[in-house]
């Protein structure tokens, strides 16, 4: 357990950013999972659009620094080469 006050303070500023970060985390997760499921059912103008938000929060994430930008980038190119093939 942290004595000084500043290790206590770090300790509640951690515990916010690892609430703030799961929740940027899940939310892509979510827009990633309707980007999914848009493809899965063929609509892909629905898609197009699921994956402009898609690929906002990614951008948005790695400039926060919840997700390394190589990450994202990779992220992104996939999901990006999902809808290409589909819409073949």
């Amino acid at each position: 357990m942290a004595h000084a006050p500043s290790a206590k303070r770090h300790i509640r500023a951690d515990e916010k950013k690892r609430i703030r970060n799961k929740a940027r985390k899940s939310a892509i997760t979510t827009f990633e999972k309707k980007f999914n499921a848009f493809l899965s059912e063929g609509n892909t103008e629905e898609a197009k659009k699921a994956l402009q938000v898609c690929f906002s929060a990614y951008d948005r994430a790695a400039k926060k620094g919840v997700v390394k930008k190589s990450t994202a980038d990779r992220k992104k190119s996939r999901l990006n080469l999902a809808l290409n093939k589909a819409s073949k």
